[in-house]
């Protein structure tokens, strides 16, 4: 770590903002602070960067696409005329090439980050309340700050599996540390983790088996799981969906866990295992109730529109909320808190047009409100469907395992969500977030113009099945 961050200047203890967590977050909110003029002190426990940069999207996607590299050489027989074979021969270089990533960018978007900032001190240490006013003990500096934002994350959550707290288990972190690949992998847990990290293992040779209480991607649309079930089955992975976990403990092979479906009891072994069954909000040492600081019914901190908690002078971002835990809305919050907390309640969160994004391959991606979802809300709603094999694009490339969903309102025609699952769909769902900014009608994407052989193409053609048969009009036809 470089100087500006190892070296803890206590001098500020009565900062107009102090930011507790040096994540995306609280880089994103002391960053805006600090623009605005203000004095801004960052308490960061850990490694300075928090979960994305660290541990979580940055290592995790170059992994990923490693193996994609693999698994695209090893399917290139889908042309005619062509074989190619891709292995993995050294794993353990490629988890270093990972960390010097990692460690790269960690050193230019935080660490070489804070001298630009004159009106930016960080230091390190455990942050906690004294009591309801707005002091912070940080490792036994006390700070008096006019307003606090908390910012302090999240870390992977553990199953209540009977004996899963006596096997010794992977996090993502640790599985994405592993130097040696294992022979076999129990993945706990078929979310946005589970998914992404089970495929990739798959893909770099390792015999893997995904278990989940109810389905793939359970808040994704059903379409979407039951097409991913079948594409991870034709890759050699084991999915075993809606069991019950009764108990997980050591075996000769490494670990074994046996569960219930409903065809009976069923056991499971493998030489590792994987829990990627969540992650729950790093709130544990804040001592929040001292600061009269309540928790939301997912145990995150309780906020309103503006990020702010039930203490006026402090204000919550991120993970630590529990809600949209992705790091780019993270930085988004941090943004608004900042501004809040220095100007008053004015930039209220809104993450109608959120986009999201499931880096297994085909890519799932969303924006807004799924079937079921607008459904529960009341609309009155109309869907269309297609699948790959309808899109010019991925017929010519041979790529036609996956599918576009619209949702609207039948009353207006408005946009209300898509799903995509499909090759790079999180660069194709930004269409989507523009056109329901816009507040699009179907109609109106349908008459969009979009340049043949793409695959954002698939989105007007998804567009137009919801008054006619694609699969009747010519090419280019619309």
């Amino acid at each position: 770590m470089s100087d500006c961050c190892s070296k803890e200047n206590n001098n500020n203890t009565e900062p107009d903002i102090l930011v507790i967590g040096g994540g995306s977050a609280g880089f994103s909110a002391a960053i805006t602070a600090a623009e605005e003029g203000a004095n801004v002190v960052i308490a960061g426990e850990g490694t300075i960067g928090g979960t994305c940069v660290n541990v979580g999207c940055v290592p995790s996607k170059t992994m990923i696409r490693a193996m994609k590299a693999v698994h695209s050489g090893n399917n290139a027989s889908r042309f005619d005329g062509l074989k190619a074979v891709s292995e993995v021969f050294n794993w353990q270089a490629l988890v270093q090439q990972k960390q010097h990533l990692v460690d790269d960018l960690r050193k230019a978007k935080y660490e070489d980050l804070l001298p630009e900032y004159s009106n930016i001190s960080y230091v390190t240490g455990r942050a906690s309340f004294t009591g309801y006013g707005s002091e912070i003990d940080v490792d036994g500096t006390l700070y008096h700050p006019k307003k606090i934002i908390l910012a302090t994350g999240s870390s992977s959550a553990l199953p209540p599996i009977n004996g899963i707290q006596s096997i010794p288990v992977l996090d993502s972190t640790a599985a994405l540390d592993l130097t040696e690949l294992p022979s076999s992998l129990l993945v706990i847990g078929g979310g946005v983790i589970g998914c992404e990290l089970g495929q990739m293992f798959a893909r770099a040779g390792v015999k893997v088996t995904i278990c989940c209480r109810s389905r793939l991607l359970p808040n994704a649309e059903p379409e979407v799981s039951d097409a991913l079930v079948d594409i991870f089955e034709q890759e050699g992975i084991t999915v075993c969906q809606g069991i019950g976990y009764q108990k997980i403990q050591k075996s000769a092979k490494g670990i074994k866990l046996t569960c219930k479906r409903k065809e009976g009891q069923k056991t499971i072994e493998a030489e590792q295992v994987l829990v990627a069954a969540g992650r729950k909000p790093i709130i544990k040492n804040l001592r929040l109730e001292k600061a009269g600081i309540d928790l939301n019914a997912k145990g995150g901190i309780k906020i309103n529109e503006y990020m702010q908690t039930t203490h006026p002078n402090v204000y919550a971002v991120g993970d630590v909320t529990g809600k949209d835990m992705f790091v780019y809305m993270a930085a988004y919050g941090g943004k608004l808190a900042a501004r809040n907390a220095l100007n008053g309640n004015k930039n209220a969160y809104s993450n109608t047009t959120m986009p999201a994004v499931v880096f297994t391959e085909p890519q799932m991606a969303t924006v807004g409100l799924t079937q079921a979802a607008a459904t529960k809300m009341g609309y009155d709603v109309k869907t269309s469907f297609i699948t790959l094999d309808h899109v010019p694009r991925f017929i010519a490339s041979r790529e036609t395992d996956g599918l576009i969903k619209l949702v609207a309102d039948s009353t207006t025609d408005k946009l209300l969500g898509a799903t995509i699952l499909a090759p790079e769909a999180g660069d194709s769902i930004q269409t989507i977030v523009m056109a329901m900014k816009a507040n699009f009608t179907t109609e109106e994407l349908a008459n969009t113009i979009f340049p043949y052989l793409t695959a954002v193409e698939g989105l007007k053609l998804a567009a137009q099945t919801f008054n006619k048969d694609v699969s009747k009009l010519s090419c280019c036809a619309g």
